[in-house]
């Protein structure tokens, strides 16, 4: 999945990005109050997108 895709996903989803670092974006969940990083590759493998969705309930 591109980085991108899943990043429009989380938005959708009311996620928003908490902070960048230099390898991995932390993205939160307002409602659970979950935080996930997310690696800054292009191309993120669709098991590891599929985790990030189902933890920050944005499936």
């Amino acid at each position: 999945m591109k980085r991108k895709d899943l990043e429009r996903r989380l938005r959708r989803a009311v996620c928003y990005l908490k902070r960048e670092g230099s390898e991995h974006s932390l993205w939160i969940n307002p409602k659970t109050g979950v935080v996930e990083a997310i690696p800054r590759h292009p191309d993120i493998k669709e098991p590891l997108a599929g985790k990030i969705l189902k933890n920050l309930d944005a499936e």
